[in-house]
C-alpha cells in the first residue's frame, strides 16, 4: 500500500469516527437554553441575567412551583449563575430540579432534590444533588429566587418539553427513589 492509499484511507475512517461522534456532541447543553426549553420562559442570555430581564415580564418570588424557574446568583465558582425548572414540591424546603450541565458538563439530570438551607426559608441559599457524589453537593448557592412561567403552580400542567419529567409518586419521595440523575 503506497503513503496516497493509506492517506486517503486513514482520513475515510476518521472522518466516519467523527461523523458517529457528532450527534454526542450535537446534544450538549447549557443552563440557559434548556430551561427556556423545558419551562416556556422566553428569556435569553446568561443564566445571571434571567432574574433581572424577568422584572415585568415574568412573575418572580420565594416560594417553589412546579414549572418556575431557579435562578441562582452568580458566585466565584459560578460566574455566569444557573437556572434550573421546578419538576416537583416535595414539601416547603425540599424540591426536584430538572437541569442541566450541572453535575456532568452539558448532560441533563431531570427530578433532582434541592434543599433550601437559607436561615429564614426563603430559598435564598440551596444545597442540590451532585451526581458525582450521589448526594447533596457540599456548597449551600446564593439564589435570587423563583420566576414563575405562565403555568407555574398548575399541577396538571407539564414541563413544555417532547420528553417530560416522570411522575413523583408518594412512595418514590419516601424511598427517595427520585434520588439517582438520568443523564
Amino acid at each position: 500500500m503506497n503513503f496516497k492509499s493509506f492517506a486517503a484511507r486513514s482520513a475515510l475512517v476518521l472522518s466516519c469516527a467523527l461523523t458517529a461522534t457528532a450527534p454526542a456532541a450535537a446534544q450538549f447543553w447549557q443552563c440557559a437554553p434548556y430551561a427556556r426549553t423545558i419551562s416556556g420562559i422566553q428569556i435569553r442570555g446568561n443564566a445571571n441575567t434571567w432574574w433581572g430581564q424577568a422584572a415585568g415580564r415574568y412573575d418572580r418570588g420565594r416560594a417553589p412551583k412546579v414549572g418556575a424557574v431557579l435562578a441562582f446568583a452568580s458566585t466565584g465558582h459560578m460566574r455566569l449563575g444557573h437556572v434550573a425548572m421546578v419538576s416537583a414540591v416535595v414539601n416547603d424546603r425540599e424540591v426536584l430540579l430538572t437541569h442541566a450541565n450541572w453535575s456532568r458538563r452539558g448532560r441533563i439530570e431531570t427530578n433532582v432534590r434541592a434543599i433550601d438551607v437559607s436561615a429564614n426559608g426563603d430559598w435564598s441559599m440551596v444545597k442540590v444533588w451532585y451526581g458525582p457524589q450521589h448526594d447533596l453537593g457540599s456548597t449551600a448557592y446564593p439564589t435570587k429566587g423563583f420566576i414563575y412561567s405562565d403555568h407555574a403552580g398548575n399541577a396538571d400542567a407539564e414541563p413544555a418539553t417532547d420528553t417530560p419529567a416522570p411522575k413523583m409518586t408518594l412512595a418514590s419521595v419516601q424511598t427517595g427513589a427520585y434520588e439517582t440523575a438520568s443523564f
